[in-house]
């Protein structure tokens, strides 16, 4: 990951394009920096063309009298003079299995620069330049700045100053800066015909980005000492020049940032502590400076965190975003292709109002999850809102309206607010009030939560001591006891389950609960379920034969496709939908649609807050009629924000994507998943070895979610017992592993959340085999330290 140094100072040097000058500006940065008395190392990571004449060779043959201060390094050399991913191929016969990959690339840098870092303790300078553009391909056909993205070092643009350098500089500064990279410095030369710096320098103040500008290199002369000789002499010229926006000031400024960044990085908690209220935090728990998590960036499935490290060590280091950032990571931190996406419609659109109106982005997503998604077969309509909270608000309205119109009953006003849902102990829907008060009491509510409904306490499925078991609650207990499985997948085939003896004791018991609450005139007006999974209840697994009879249930004899006769039913996969644990929806296991559904979080791939209540055509005719007071008056100021909408559009794009990638054919392949079956990312035999932890009560998984439950006699939400057991985990130790898995081959921590005894690790939708095999084995370690 990023490397920062308090010692070293490193800036990484792209160019606008080829041919910008970009190795002679290095060359006067290195001669810069050593003559102000530094030690200087120059990195050129990917060179082509002959040897003799490379760019790492120009440094050393200008070192001038700064010889025993300038270390000069390339990587990888490949002989033809065409661009890398074409040299790589050539010199290794067009077998691409031999050439190096971007994280091998990216390793190889990293571990160069820790070196250098190592070798001199006193203050001292490095400049990584790259090849060509900011596009240029890497060996493996990567363009540099996405293969380069996990270093996330400072940056040093080379500007273009010939005919046509105003754009190529300033859109490669917009590339930079659309992939998060810390431009500090805009370098070009002053040429007399075209003068691209008069319009550069104001262009790029008015943004707040340095620019210094050079006098342009001699012309090449014909006779080589002749030549060597102009050069040396320019370069020379270069460290006296009177300009302030020179390279002597140039320096001055790159220290100066990197000065900055340290000094920001390093007043980040106490500033933190001081004016920021955390959620689901407290306070009183965490008042140093020490228990602050500083970010610095992110890039795939890791953040990069501030850590007091040696002398001659980086201040950053990789953590592995262990619960997918509260569960919205598809494919990991700042992918460029969502990024663009967010760009596209901010440039076309930037934020319209919606009601009467349509925009691509909003009409394409709709009819991809209604007619191709979650929503195919059942839905007929999309309503767009902020997040899960939102759309789970929107749900309820819309089931408890139609249900009053669909009763044909003349409800008053106190009926109608008395009216209860009915949901399962330990749901959770989000934390507005409407959705807070769909829930039981609990840990998440607060003073106004007025609790209208009813609970049932569900079973649940978990693996303990190496054998899948339904756990059953006392209010069925009496009636069955628990249930052990064959496996995984004869628990989540629910067709095979349903004329079974549990499922006529579910059946009695959601009869017979419903048929007491009628008795009492508690009247119900929905069913609201988490399906398969209850996240923020504690990563409860319920068993979808229960969630299924339990539909089956309050929707009374079986009804056509367009109409519904009992509760509408509405499912919250906000947290489980969209392959989060396995499957797109959770309809295709339990076998039932929902009469409404809400999506979130996945649905922009973790980049966007965005939520969208799907519902069939029966509810959304409960509000069609000629009176403006029967329409579902609900809104947002940001409904269907055309950047949501495109990003979301992407997002399901890539996710297609990888439900057929070789990845996912593999992991399923551990599980012997075919079809709708249940599978993980997680392998099996540490799963079921995992169980048999004696401090592990039991510990489940489908998809991306990892749920453990330590042993505690004082179990729940407010119980420390899993933190405790799970803190060692973010410690940086790889096993002594150089090369690490993390990008930039850094050994890495795991952040990670907890819920009372109950620890859970998420991954992305591709996250990598090697990252969730080391994942597993720093999870085995750790519990085996308190075993």
């Amino acid at each position: 990951m990023s490397l920062l140094f308090k010692h070293l100072r490193v800036h990484q040097v792209f160019g606008a394009n080829t041919d910008v000058g970009k190795t002679i500006l290095t060359s006067a940065l290195v001669r810069a920096s050593a003559a102000a008395g530094k030690s200087v190392f120059y990195l050129k990571p990917v060179s082509t063309g002959d040897a003799s004449s490379a760019d790492v060779e120009h440094i050393k043959r200008y070192r001038g009298p700064f010889k025993d201060r300038i270390q000069a390094d390339c990587l990888y050399q490949y002989q033809e003079p065409v661009s890398p991913h074409l040299a790589a191929r050539l010199a290794n016969g067009n077998d691409e299995t031999q050439i190096p990959t971007d994280q091998t690339v990216v390793n190889s840098i990293a571990h160069h620069i820790r070196q250098c870092a190592a070798a001199s303790p006193d203050p001292s300078h490095m400049y990584v330049e790259t090849a060509g553009g900011v596009h240029s391909p890497t060996l493996s056909g990567t363009t540099q700045l996405d293969c380069y993205r996990p270093l996330f070092l400072s940056t040093i643009l080379v500007g273009d100053s010939k005919l046509g350098g105003i754009s190529s500089t300033i859109s490669a500064y917009e590339s930079l800066v659309l992939r998060g990279f810390l431009v500090d410095a805009i370098l070009l030369f002053r040429d007399k015909y075209y003068r691209n710096w008069e319009y550069l320098k104001p262009y790029f103040a008015d943004r707040g980005v340095h620019v210094s500008t050079v006098n342009a290199p001699p012309p090449l002369l014909p006779d080589t000492s002749q030549n060597h000789a102009s050069t040396e002499e320019y370069y020379q010229s270069l460290l006296t020049e009177g300009d302030d926006n020179g390279i002597l000031s140039s320096i001055e400024h790159l220290d100066a940032c990197h000065k900055n960044r340290l000094d920001e990085l390093q007043s980040m908690p106490r500033r933190t502590l001081d004016t920021i209220w955390w959620p689901f935090v407290q306070h009183s728990y965490y008042q140093t400076e020490q228990d602050v998590n500083v970010i610095d960036s992110a890039y795939s499935d890791f953040f990069t965190v501030v850590r007091e490290s040696p002398s001659t060590s980086s201040i950053l280091q990789p953590q592995f975003d262990g619960s997918a950032s509260w569960w919205t990571q598809a494919f990991g931190h700042t992918q460029p292709a969502l990024t663009l996406a967010a760009a596209r419609a901010s440039g076309r659109y930037g934020h319209v109002m919606f009601p009467r109106a349509t925009h691509l982005p909003a009409l394409q997503l709709a009819e991809r999850l209604v007619k191709e998604g979650p929503g195919k077969g059942w839905a007929s309509k999309a309503y767009f809102s902020d997040d899960g909270s939102t759309g789970m608000e929107i749900a309820l309205k819309m089931a408890l309206r139609a249900f009053t119109v669909r009763e044909g009953k003349e409800f008053d006003d106190t009926q109608k607010t008395s009216l209860g849902i009915l949901g399962l102990k330990g749901s959770y829907h989000g934390d507005t009030i409407g959705a807070m008060n769909a829930c039981e009491e609990g840990v998440y509510t607060c003073e106004w939560h007025h609790a209208k409904g009813y609970w049932l306490d569900p079973p649940t499925v978990s693996m303990r001591q190496g054998k899948v078991v339904i756990s059953v609650p006392s209010a069925i207990a009496s009636e069955t006891s628990d249930v052990q499985g064959d496996s995984l997948a004869w628990v989540y085939d629910v067709p095979a389950r349903l004329d079974t003896p549990p499922a006529r004791v579910y059946k009695e018991y959601v009869e017979k609960t419903l048929d007491t609450l009628r008795r009492k005139g508690q009247t119900l007006g929905a069913l609201v379920l988490e399906p398969l999974v209850m996240g923020a209840g504690g990563m409860l697994f319920v068993d979808p034969l229960f969630q299924r009879v339990l539909v089956d249930v309050v929707r009374g004899p079986s009804s056509s496709s367009s109409s519904w006769s009992g509760l509408p039913v509405i499912f919250d996969e906000v947290f489980v939908g969209l392959y989060r644990i396995g499957m797109e929806s959770t309809t295709s296991v339990l076998g039932v649609n929902p009469d409404i559904s809400v999506n979130a979080k996945i649905l922009t791939g973790g980049l966007l807050p965005l939520a969208v209540t799907l519902a069939s055509n029966s509810i959304y005719e409960a509000f069609f009629s000629d009176k403006k007071a029967d329409a579902l008056l609900h809104g947002h100021s940001y409904t269907a924000h055309a950047m949501g909408c495109e990003v979301a559009n992407e997002a399901l794009r890539m996710i297609d994507g990888l439900s057929r990638s070789d990845a996912w054919k593999e992991a399923r392949a551990q599980w012997k998943s075919e079809g709708d079956s249940v599978w993980s990312f997680w392998d099996p035999t540490f799963i079921e070895t995992v169980s048999r932890v004696d401090n592990v009560a039991e510990v489940m998984t489908l998809g991306t979610v990892l749920a453990i439950k330590i042993r505690d006699d004082d179990a729940g939400y407010t119980s420390h017992s899993a933190e405790t057991v799970f803190r060692p985990i973010d410690q940086y130790d790889d096993g002594g592993n150089e090369f690490s898995v993390a990008p930039g081959g850094a050994p890495f921590g795991v952040h990670f959340r907890t819920l009372g005894n109950v620890a859970y690790f998420m991954t992305s939708l591709n996250t990598s085999s090697a990252v969730l095999r080391s994942l597993e084995d720093r999870i085995w370690k750790t519990l085996q330290r308190h075993s």
